[in-house]
């Protein structure tokens, strides 16, 4: 496969700094801002940069020609341009450039921006600081680019074609914004043309524009080009609302195609499985000769000429975010593929080999079969053809990457060299900057070689220049071996030299060889080098290219080195003084052979590679010299000496030497000496003894650093000194070394004639003993025995260690052991030193006398060897009888078991017995002592982030991390190479702690330089490596300014920054005021809150101590090992803080009566003083519990509610599907609520008459949409009496399911019913009254209209703070007790339903048992004062609270077991051990059956739902039970006889009962603060215009801004009213107070009434009136009274926001519409509303048909005569007929 290149620059887009020493700095452009955008014009080479607020021209050398500043302007995204002071958000804005698009013909620039919702402007493309055409005035069809930085915006210039006139326009494809336009691709004219203006989109093709209410694409544009007629755009989205995943396209469409009807869509798949999925950039580039061959031959992409257009695309990967890769896809493959689709599409319903190919992306559009070869007759497409068209993902167009590689790719530009292509990319590493760089860096290479080494297509070696340049820098290229080719080609070498040597003492001319030279011209000059040497050069070519130089003067030539032969000296071949090739030549000597061997100079000398000769008369050797003769001169046979004898001398003693001489001729008559150096600079005389025999006298040696070592003698001629060749060499030894011992050295090989010398028990040569020597060696003796002890049973090895134990292993004679016989095993014999035997079992002696038998245990060893020699051992050897205790290690994985002990098992094994063998016959068992066990396995970590300063504790569980030596966590950074690390470099950490099922480390400390994508995180269990796959490193948080130093001693502190819970959680945070810790409770990704330690701690720092003036301390936070102060706090004197939270409305009344009236009664009673007194200082502090409680409830519940929120997500959240959500909507609400005919889909029907009824349905359905017949239906209705606003409601409902199909034509009936509401209010004088109640058809269609369009946003975005809010507000109130008869409670934000009583209650924690649902236990949370019911409910919310309550079991049908002991008690909320208060019965709680904390439960199903009394025991119980029904739970109310009581007490009594009853209200407070947050949210959702607005809103208030301009007498504020009883009152409130309506949940009566309480907060802040408050007004008025003004700000705001946003057209409108009905008309009961409908016309039969039969328009499509037959059908109507 062809080679690709990447370099860490592109072309010029994403250059960085590229290192040119040699050629200077490189031509750099900085911008001042961010830049977004660069186009380059090809005629004149000008670049120009479009960056954050500013536009720059620059010149082919990066010189800024022109510059002009585009922003900051003001401007806001809800601001409609032209944006002027009207517009109150405006304010200075960043302009990012979104688009630049080079218009040369015309010479202009096209300039698009951010601001003022992506207007356009045209510039000078000479100068751009002159600004052609701007306009901010012509509204939405204007705006081309996107407002949002993020979003991507392409663009290509192209014609258009009208009425035989061409135009110049831009097609531009780009993402959505929120406040953008529609359009994905939309075609602009450049100029002013009939109705059109210049940026105005010219085509309206509303099938090619993203849907903006149901954001399901996420278009991600990347790149746009044209070729060969077509228009292509290059983007990823994704295929819907679920799946999330990218995937890539590539669109195509004829270029002059006024409808995009060719506009068809192919999926792009890089790699088989498409793991890079997501395009990043892209370039289209022919591939060359050699990429086109590789292609064609791989077969992946069809037959691929060099001159065929590629797409080369880069991707990365949402599977693996590390990695990125290149994919090519040839143009022919892409169109071929296209044509596939559309063909497929057009003519054969959509199928390619019996498989759905095509589908429509952006319409509901059904594809319906044509005739065939439409594709060829329409190849643009047509009106009445389906569009726009794209792939399914199994007809992709798949390439394999051609490039994978780690980091991300994203840029590309592609360019042919010598017909190899060659790739460009850039990566997300470093700044994006403009500097001109080479595409190579030929001239970073000096020599030859290392520029062909680089194989850089674009670089080669200018052989003549002597330099590493590009093909066009080299001047004679074109000559052959002149530039040779960095990719294949090789440097110019010197292949031979004739001669091959010379002599250093010789000169003459040689021939070099060189086959690559470059032909020379007459001009060039040609040299050779030597060393420094130069000479003139001839080039002759005789069969190959040669060069003819003169050698050096052997005077010139350098010395020759030391330990060699000869000099090498370097060899140049210039052209024009440039080197073309180099080598060596070498120069011998010699004279300098000799130096190899100085014992055989003349041998040295004749057998050396240069043919040199010995001149034996003057000892030297020389050049061979055929010239000189005579027997002195010696060449291939010299003198020598050889052959010595003996060739073994002993050590010590002087043997004669005698030895050879050869080629002696020149020698005779002369005196040798002889010597070596181990004779110590002593020379012996050698005697001649015949002919060729020479001897001398010999030499005693003194060695022993080893046995042997051999010896070379020289010889020398005592006349002139000088050494004669010799090779005489013997082996000295030395008998003592290595022999210690006489049977060692007895052992001795014979012909060392080495003996044991009793006198000085050594061994040596036999000469040197004087004494006799002894036939046998001295007797054994044995200095150890191993091992020293035995089974009794005996069968082992022992070994015996001394010496003189013979010298072979025949001579061992005997062994006993402690007495016993041992067996020689003779192939474990150690000559002298060793001997092993096995010994017996012990031998058992009879005792003397009467004594018992015993054993002997112990003994000396005993041995005799040859000649009976024999020694015994001092040490004993002892029998004992061995007993294991344990092992150790009881446990073993198999991949470090050892094998030796108990073979192979399979891994998990049950406890083996571990049988120890002790030789042959002992065997003894361990039972149960070793175990196999599985390898360690890592089941799960947590948590699995860190941040880079490491240090957060990492729980790895799993199991055998005991048999683990060590455990580490390692962290290393992926390389690849676009990286700049030279060197590996990894973070590790030790394990913190260790047990067989969790591990415990603290996370690395990473260095913050490191991109924390490419860090790979493992762990090594010894030798084994476990990569945590989904374990990341996140950077360090930051953190702001602290907002208030301040704080009290029960104050919370908060700290805000970014990026806290990316990687930490409230429970390990740290954080320190001073040198005292504070308790983190919650922790956000934006915020901490702390809780401040009650007393001031001791500043941390000593600089701090001494600081006395402002008790100033350090506020630290600590995440794991990284440590921040945030700032300085101080603690605020007492007497210096104001009142935090001021109640006037509640608390100053409170304070006001109980004081006068406890002040009244005072003089009356002592007892009433002590009450006063105590209430008194319950008052004191009332403000001040209040605030700590509001603030400790509210921690405390964020905490708690963590656990249900914090796994939300759309399908954790119980939403309704949308039938059910409409049903509830629409009919729940009436009579027969869940029995409604709508919700059971229930209609009775004779099956004889099915059919019929169902055609006749039909028919009504088709009649009722005919406009005309349904307007008179509604007034025909309205106009009766008996027609009532339950009735008109219910009609209204039927209506909008009958009519579901077509929510278009609904739309229609229901603006025009609402402009005759309108009218009617407007002419009586009370438009505000519009919208007020839901009286009218219209109302109720309006508010089902509303539902209808609003679904999604609530599952989107509205949906998850309703849920959080209901969800905490029912944990609120069940976290204290709840009274089940009275429905009051103590945590409430309604009044009327406060529990007024302070009743005394405690937490329990119950371990609840679900029968037949499996052993494990679930914990449950209860009050001991819940009754059984409330526990039971308690339960089942917990333990299935994964289910939506409709598939819960319902509290009735289970029972609640308590089992103290062995015997169960069924517990319920009545029995026979109720307690009686009079007549009053109370019910059972958990305190009344003495249920304690940690108690088991048991939860069971029952079979049949009876009532309570058919499942008492006796008849007996039944009677008591049933006596009276009269019960009570916490509170008992006031009965008869309570009331005669009370009507005896004293007023004191009923002032000081309602006084304390009065104190209770503080609570609504503390609720109130607790769920402010959950509150705040909900409305924050539904009020805010800058994220997502649904369409419907944007449309209808559109329309009722439209209608008040109609009207004279609607102001402002009656517009306000209008769009308030629309939407809020209308939709939200109901929502609000109907949780059930949206989600699958059951609302308690409780719960409902504090949602009472929000939804008229909600109601309050959508009304322009003024609230006035008093001491009489409502608790829930006061409650939200700070709060309302906000949020009355908070709908002005959205109200006005809705108002700028970009308009939403009918169009636009009825696409969305037609996609709702596409999506749920077949799951609702449409068949059943048109029946139920049809009962009214039945009903009103006869005033219909007089209604319609005076309508000239009715009459005209014969609506009577329809509705006639109708009747008839469906009811055997007499008619006309």
């Amino acid at each position: 496969m062809e080679r690709w290149w990447a370099w860490q620059f592109t072309l010029v887009t994403l250059a960085t700094i590229y290192p040119n020493p040699s050629h200077g700095k490189n031509a750099e452009f900085l911008s001042a801002t961010l830049i977004n955008n660069l186009v380059a014009d090809p005629r004149t080479g000008r670049l120009y940069v479009g960056a954050v607020n500013a536009l720059y021209q620059l010149s082919p050398d990066l010189k800024v020609e022109s510059h002009t500043e585009t922003g900051p302007k003001r401007d806001n995204r809800q601001c409609t341009p032209p944006v002027t002071d009207t517009c109150e958000e405006a304010v200075d804005t960043d302009n990012h450039n979104k688009l630049l698009l080079v218009h040369g013909t015309k010479d202009v620039l096209v300039v698009c921006g951010s601001i003022f919702r992506g207007i356009c402007s045209l510039r000078n493309l000479s100068n751009v600081e002159q600004l052609l055409y701007f306009s901010d005035s012509k509204g939405e069809k204007s705006y081309v680019a996107s407002a949002e930085e993020s979003v991507s915006v392409v663009g290509v210039m192209s014609y258009f074609t009208k009425d035989k006139d061409n135009f110049t326009v831009f097609l531009v494809g780009k993402g959505y914004g929120s406040h953008d336009s529609t359009k994905l691709i939309s075609t602009r004219i450049l100029q002013d043309y009939g109705d059109w203006v210049v940026f105005d989109s010219i085509i309206e093709a509303s099938a090619v524009q993203a849907n903006p209410f149901v954001l399901r694409y996420l278009h991600d544009f990347r790149f746009a080009f044209k070729d060969g007629g077509f228009v292509y755009f290059l983007f990823s989205r994704t295929l819907g609302v679920q799946d999330t995943k990218n995937f890539t396209f590539i669109s195509r469409m004829c270029e002059n195609d006024h409808g995009y009807y060719s506009y068809t869509e192919l999926q792009l798949n890089c790699s088989a499985t498409n793991k890079y999925n997501k395009a990043q950039a892209a370039y289209v580039a022919t591939p060359g000769d050699v990429l086109a061959k590789s292609m064609t031959q791989s077969g992946q992409y069809g037959s691929v000429s060099a001159y065929d257009k590629v797409l080369f695309v880069t991707f990365t990967s949402d599977e693996d975010p590390s990695s990125s890769a290149m994919c090519m896809y040839p143009l022919r493959s892409i169109n071929k593929r296209l044509v596939e689709i559309i063909g497929a599409c057009y003519s054969y319903n959509g199928i390619i080999n019996e498989k759905a190919a095509v589908y429509s992306p952006y319409s509901s559009n059904s594809i319906l079969p044509h005739q065939h070869d439409m594709v060829t007759t329409y190849n643009c497409g047509a009106e009445f053809l389906p569009s726009p068209l794209a792939s399914k993902a199994e007809f992709a167009l798949t390439s394999d990457p051609s490039l994978a590689r780690k980091g991300h790719m994203t840029a590309v530009a592609v360019a042919v060299e010598m017909g190899h292509a060659v790739a460009f990319l850039g990566t997300t590493n470093g700044e994006v900057t403009i500097t001109k760089v080479p595409v190579q860096a030929c001239h970073l290479k000096t020599d030859c070689h290392s520029c062909i080494a680089m194989k850089d297509p674009y670089c080669g070696w200018c052989v003549l220049e002597g330099k590493c340049t590009t093909r066009q820098d080299c001047s004679r290229w074109t000559e052959e071996n002149t530039w040779l080719w960095s990719p294949n080609q090789q440097c110019v070498q010197i292949q031979a030299f004739d001669p091959p040597n010379l002599s250093c003492k010789k000169t003459q001319q040689v021939d070099i060889s060189i086959p690559t030279l470059p032909r020379l011209m007459p001009s060039d000059t040609l040299q050779c080098v030597f060393g420094t040497i130069v000479s003139t050069a001839v080039m002759g070519v005789n069969g190959q290219v040669h060069v003819t130089c003169s050698l050096p003067d052997p005077g010139e030539i350098p010395a020759t080195p030391n330990q060699q032969d000869y000099v090498s000296v370097p060899v140049q071949v210039l052209v024009n003084k440039i080197e073309v090739t180099s080598g060596e030549y070498h120069f011998y000597n010699c004279a300098a052979t000799v130096r190899k061997n100085q014992n055989t100079p003349c041998i040295a000398c004749v057998t050396s590679e240069w043919g040199c000769q010995w001149n034996a008369q003057d000892h030297s050797c020389s050049d061979s010299n055929d010239a000189v003769g005579g027997d002195h001169i010696i060449k291939p046979h010299c003198p020598q000496f050889e052959s010595p004898e003996p060739l073994l001398i002993p050590v010590g003693f002087q043997i004669p030497i005698s030895f050879e001489g050869r080629n002696l001729g020149i020698y005779m008559g002369r005196r040798f000496a002889i010597g070596t150096e181990l004779m110590k600079h002593i020379e012996e005389e050698v005697t001649q003894v015949e002919g060729s025999k020479f001897k001398f006298a010999g030499f005693e040696f003194a060695y022993d650093k080893q046995q042997e070592v051999n010896v070379s003698f020289h010889i020398k001629d005592r006349d002139t000194e000088r050494k004669i060749d010799s090779t005489l060499t013997v082996v000295l030894y030395n008998c003592s070394v290595g022999r210690e011992d006489c049977s060692l050295c007895k052992h001795a090989d014979a012909k060392y004639q080495c003996v044991w010398c009793a006198t000085s028990r050594t061994c040596v040569y036999r000469e040197l003993c004087p004494s006799q020597q002894s036939a046998q060696c001295p007797n054994p003796e044995i200095t150890d025995i191993v091992p020293r002890f035995g089974p009794l049973k005996g069968r082992i090895s022992v070994t015996i260690k001394g010496s003189n134990m013979g010298i072979k292993k025949e001579d061992i004679k005997k062994i006993t052991v402690a007495g016993v016989d041992c067996n020689h095993q003779a192939d474990r014999y150690s000559v002298s030193t060793s001997v092993v035997c096995e010994i017996g079992p012990m031998r058992r002696v009879p005792p003397p006398f009467d004594l018992p038998v015993e054993s002997t245990k112990s003994g000396p060893v005993y041995i005799e060897v040859e000649g009976g020699r024999s020694g015994t051992s001092q040490v004993n050897f002892t029998y004992r009888d061995p007993k294991p205790v344990s092992v150790e290690p009881m446990k073993a994985i198999p991949v470090y078991s050892v094998t030796y002990c108990t073979g192979k098992f399979r891994a998990p094994s049950d406890p083996l017995t571990v049988t120890v063998k002790y030789g042959a016959d002992t065997t003894k068992d361990i039972q149960t002592a070793y175990q196999y066990t599985e390898n360690p396995k890592v089941i799960d970590y947590n948590p699995k982030a860190s941040f880079v300063c490491g240090g957060r504790r990492i729980v790895v569980v799993g199991s055998g991390f005991d048999l683990i030596q060590r455990a580490t966590m390692r962290v290393q950074p992926s390389t690849d190479e676009f990286s700049q690390a030279t060197a590996p470099v990894e973070f590790i950490q030790d394990t913190l702690s260790k047990n067989d099922t969790v591990l415990q480390f603290y996370s690395p400390s990473v260095n913050s330089s490191f991109n924390t994508q490419s860090l790979r995180t493992s762990l090594q269990l010894d030798n084994v490596y476990e990569e945590l796959k989904n374990f990341d490193y996140h950077p360090d948080p930051s953190f702001n300014k602290l907002n208030n130093s301040a704080i009290t001693e029960a104050s919370v502190i908060f700290v805000t920054g970014r990026g806290f819970s990316k990687a930490m959680t409230a429970k390990e945070a740290q954080a320190f005021v001073g040198d005292a810790s504070c308790h983190v409770n919650i922790l956000q990704d934006d915020k901490l809150i702390l809780e401040a330690p009650s007393s001031p701690p001791r500043a941390r720092s000593k600089r701090h101590r001494r600081d006395t003036t402002n008790d100033l301390l350090d506020l630290v936070i600590k995440f794991g090992h990284g440590e921040w102060v945030v700032g300085s706090v101080y603690y605020a004197r007492k007497d210096d803080i104001p009142l935090a939270i001021i109640i006037p409305a509640v608390i100053v009344p409170m304070l006001l009566f109980i004081a006068i009236s406890v002040y009244c009664y005072r003089r009356k009673s002592q007892q009433a003083e002590r009450e006063y007194e105590k209430v008194k200082h319950q008052l004191e502090n009332l403000e001040e519990s209040v605030r700590d409680r509001c603030k400790k409830e509210f921690t405390d519940l964020m905490i708690e509610m963590e656990d249900h929120t914090s796994d939300l997500s759309e399908a954790r959240i119980p939403f309704l599907d949308y039938k059910t959500y409409t049903d509830r909507n629409f009919f729940l609400p009436s009579k027969d609520g869940a029995n409604d005919t709508m919700i059971t889909g229930k209609i009775q029907i004779p099956e004889a008459r099915r059919a019929i009824v169902a055609q006749a349905l039909n028919q009504f359905s088709n009649l009722l949409n005919s406009k005309t017949f349904l307007i008179n239906f509604i007034r025909t209705l309205e106009s009766r009496p008996d027609f009532n606003a339950r009735a008109r409601g219910y009609f209204a409902s039927l209506l909008t399911v009958a009519l579901h199909g077509k929510l278009e034509y609904y739309t229609d009936i229901m603006r025009t019913l609402l402009l005759e509401l309108m009218d009617e209010h407007v002419q009586s004088k009370n438009p505000k009254l519009m919208l007020r109640r839901s009286e009218t058809v219209v109302e109720r269609m309006l508010c089902n209209w509303m539902s209808i369009c609003l679904y999604q946003f609530l599952r989107d975005t509205a949906g998850e703070p309703l849920y959080k809010l209901f969800k905490a507000l029912k944990h609120q109130v069940e976290k204290g007790p709840v009274d089940a008869k009275m429905k009051k409670a103590k945590y409430t934000l309604n009044d009327t339903g406060l529990l007024g009583d302070d009743v005394e209650y405690s937490v329990l924690t119950l371990q609840v048992l679900v029968h037949g649902e499996g052993p494990d236990v679930t914990p449950v949370k209860v009050l001991n004062c819940d009754t059984i019911t409330q526990v039971k409910e308690k339960i089942i919310d917990q333990v299935y609270r994964n289910l939506p309550y409709s598939q819960r079991p319902k509290v009735e049908s289970v029972a609640l077991e308590w089992r103290p002991g062995s015997t169960g008690q069924i517990l319920s909320d009545l029995d026979l051990t109720s307690q009686k208060e009079g007549r009053w019965k109370r019910l059972n709680t958990l305190a009344h059956y003495n249920v304690r904390d940690n108690a088991t439960l048991v939860l069971s199903r029952v079979l049949h739902t009876q009532s309570f009394h058919q499942h008492q025991d006796s008849h007996e119980e039944k009677n008591a039970l049933l006596e009276d029904d009269n019960t009570f739970h916490l509170v008992r109310p006031a009965d008869e006889i309570d009331e005669v009581k009370s009507k005896r007490g004293s007023m004191k009594d009923k002032a000081m009962t309602k006084a304390i009853t009065e104190i209770y209200l503080t609570r609504l407070l503390s609720v109130k603060g607790t769920l402010q947050q959950f509150v705040d949210d909900f409305f924050r959702s539904v009020l805010c215009s800058s994220s997502v607005v649904p369409p419907a809103v944007k449309y209808f208030f559109d329309f009722l801004d439209e209608q008040a301009l109609r009207h004279d007498n609607v102001d402002e504020e009656t517009l306000h009213i209008w769009k308030t009883n629309s939407l809020p009152l209308r939709f939200w409130v109901n929502i609000l107070r109907n949780p059930h309506f949206i989600f699958d949940v059951h609302v308690t009566e409780v719960v409902d009434a504090s949602l009472h309480v929000i939804s008229q907060t909600f109601m309050d802040a959508c009304t322009k009136t003024e609230h006035k408050l008093s001491r009489e007004s409502p608790s829930n008025k006061l409650l939200y009274a700070k709060e309302i003004s906000t949020y009355k700000k908070m709908v002005d705001d959205y109200y006005k926001g809705i108002r700028q946003m970009v308009p939403v057209s009918d169009q636009d409108m009825n696409t969305h519409l037609a996609e709702v009905s596409r999506q749920h008309t077949d799951k609702l009961n449409t068949q059943v509303a048109l029946h139920q409908l049809y009962q009214y016309a039945s009903k009103y039969y006869d005033v219909i048909i007089q209604s319609l039969d005076e309508d000239p328009a009715a009459q005209n499509k014969q609506l009577t005569l329809r509705l006639q037959q109708i009747a008839a059908a469906l009811e055997n109507k007499v008619t006309d007929l």
